[in-house]
């Protein structure tokens, strides 16, 4: 049986990643941070069939720890300060995470068992301003926020212990990956759990900031397979994992919205505050390489995941306008 060692496993991409490799007949190994309050409510109903670990990129010597103790054959490397805006206002801390901790778990690795698979999450965010569209494994970076310069830096240490110590270590240049599952700042499902207040009666309004940024946004199903298959290959390699198409945050909207039967401009107000500080306007890429080389393709439609986010936050939405309400402990 094969181990694997995902960090960042209470994330979006974990808690899928972690099904998916028990599917596969893994023994997975999540790394979580020390908390005063567990967040496992993306994994809860997998709890049983994983092991939790504590650790933290943070801390070298936990990284190196955990590999000795529970010596995977595997590393999904998931973990980071993961949302765009707060990376202006946190941009030391997201460095140490996001790029640092690539480091801090190569390090791991060479130290304890190089014959250890490494997988990095990469993003298309790396792409910034545009040089060229669509983006491939080709096209050169420039990174338009603090998050996007770590994954720069997360992405091209990873090629360097690949080329410099034989690591068999792969990036995974992911757009934009959706699911009911992800977090709230994010504006897809800001907009699907916006959408499903608004139909339920609990909220008047949407704010939202630039409603003509486009993206090439997938499902992250889809997405985790893709992970797995890098490390399953006989070279290590970077490949561009993404649907090819591009909607706008307006087209995102209007079908939100349309599919419970509402006109999204008696609804959404256009807020400057939640613009960014440097805009991404284009983001379209090439997964020709992993489509030819991997057998990749994705397998959900832009408008079904549309769909698939309303509704289940439709059910969300009604269960919470239903549950009692419990005492604040103190």
């Amino acid at each position: 049986m094969k181990t694997a060692l995902i960090t960042g496993i209470t994330g979006q991409d974990g808690s899928y990643l972690a099904e998916f490799l028990l599917e596969k007949g893994y023994r997975v190994v999540g790394m979580v941070r020390r908390t005063s309050l567990e967040n496992f409510g993306r994994i809860k109903h997998i709890q049983d069939d994983i092991e939790i670990v504590t650790g933290d990129l943070l801390d070298q010597l936990s990284l190196i720890d955990i590999i000795k103790e529970y010596k995977p054959n595997e590393v999904y490397n998931l973990a980071a300060q993961s949302f765009v805006p707060t990376s202006w206002t946190q941009p030391v801390l997201t460095g140490e995470f996001t790029a640092l901790g690539v480091t801090r778990m190569l390090e791991a690795i060479r130290l304890v068992d190089p014959s250890i698979r490494f997988y990095q999450a990469s993003s298309s965010e790396m792409f910034g301003k545009v040089r060229e569209t669509p983006q491939k494994e080709t096209t050169p970076f420039y990174p338009r926020s603090p998050y996007g310069v770590a994954k720069v830096y997360g992405h091209y240490i990873t090629v360097n212990y690949r080329e410099s110590y034989g690591i068999f270590a792969c990036s995974g240049i992911c757009f934009n990956h959706e699911s009911p599952r992800r977090g709230l700042e994010f504006v897809t499902r800001k907009v699907s759990y916006g959408v499903a207040r608004i139909k339920h009666g609990l909220q008047k309004e949407l704010r939202l900031g630039n409603l003509d940024a486009k993206r090439d946004w997938g499902y992250t199903g889809d997405y985790v397979r893709a992970m797995w298959l890098m490390l399953q290959q006989d070279t290590p390699d970077d490949y561009v994992i993404a649907t090819g198409e591009t909607h706008s945050v307006r087209e995102l909207v209007e079908l939100a919205f349309s599919h419970v039967g509402l006109d999204y401009r008696d609804y959404v107000v256009v807020d400057p505050k939640y613009f960014r500080a440097a805009e991404v306007d284009l983001l379209v890429g090439d997964s020709t390489k992993a489509r030819q080389k991997l057998g990749w393709q994705p397998t959900v439609k832009f408008e079904d995941l549309v769909r698939m986010m309303v509704e289940a936050d439709m059910e969300l939405v009604a269960s919470q306008k239903d549950a009692p309400l419990t005492p604040m402990i103190r």
